[in-house]
């Protein structure tokens, strides 16, 4: 459990929810010899199997779980801007475009215009649209995957630059584990927020096991929305034909807080000595104000 200060985020206006359904992957390990430095051998599933990072014959980059929590990120824009090969931009909370080597596919963020250049997944369901890629909030992660290049061969629609691939960790029968993490924070002249984080492990078999995490996050505020009104008129001399707003109901000091409260339920079942069947569910909901 850990309780500290960190610095402010950034917010906007977006609410979504997701369902996914995973199959397995690798985990890092490190190798040590007896008087040598121990070298880490990070395992990575980018082309649908398991493989040190080293022998996998594309451009990758990879962030660890260790690697994601020294660098305490908890969102989509605390992960992208490490990834040299990646750029993008967001309105806030939600969703954000991603581009890859350069190359961007010219929508302009509409419905009805072209799916983005680059996709996202969460384990191996995709979570791209075209607005861009949903703000999946980053806890109990393996690892994130940055695959640059083209990837429609093995990731299909919106990768002609590129893929981003967030791993969960998989539940495991190797025995039970729990985790809490509690964070309070304070914008200077702002408001306050906090994290709460946990994840528990449980082995129900040597062959079954069942992984819950849930989160509730709080980001403060730092806009005010100042009282004020607008005034609309038809163009004629008549006054009375005028038309007033004001936004009354919605004045309040640091409006644009962020509420993200989600969680994940993952089942491991071994069906036999080569097969291992992990059906996953999540779901998030985001309410922000202001934009």
């Amino acid at each position: 459990m850990s309780l500290g200060l960190v610095r402010s985020k950034k917010a906007g206006v977006y609410t979504a929810a997701l369902l996914a359904s995973t199959m397995m992957t690798g985990l890092a390990h490190a190798q040590t010899t007896p008087g040598a430095t121990a070298l880490e051998e990070v395992v990575v599933t980018a082309q649908k199997r398991s493989e040190n990072l080293q022998d996998v014959p594309v451009s990758i980059q990879a962030l660890g779980g260790e690697k994601l929590e020294q660098l305490q990120v908890g969102a989509f824009v605390d992960y992208v801007k490490y990834l040299p090969s990646v750029s993008f931009t967001t309105s806030g909370p939600g969703f954000g475009q991603v581009y890859m080597r350069g190359v961007a596919s010219g929508g302009d963020g509409n419905h009805s215009g072209s799916l983005p250049s680059v996709g996202v997944y969460l384990d191996e369901q995709p979570v791209t649209t075209i607005q861009g890629a949903l703000d999946i909030h980053v806890y109990d992660i393996a690892r994130v995957e940055a695959l640059a290049g083209p990837q429609g061969t093995l990731y299909g629609a919106s990768s002609q630059a590129g893929t981003i691939r967030i791993i969960t960790n998989k539940p495991t029968t190797a025995g039970f584990s729990a985790g809490v993490d509690v964070e309070l924070n304070q914008i200077d002249h702002g408001g306050t927020g906090h994290v709460l984080e946990g994840f528990v492990n449980v082995p129900l078999s040597d062959k079954v096991a069942v992984r819950l995490v849930g989160w509730d996050v709080r980001d403060a505020g730092y806009i005010d929305n100042v009282a004020g009104t607008r005034t609309y008129t038809r163009g004629d001399d008549d006054p009375t034909n005028d038309v007033t707003i004001n936004n009354k109901a919605r004045v309040k000091d640091d409006y644009n807080t962020v509420y993200t409260q989600g969680g994940r339920a993952a089942l491991r079942i071994e069906l036999g000595d080569n097969w291992v069947s992990t059906p996953q569910v999540m779901g998030q909901v985001q309410k922000t104000g202001g934009l």
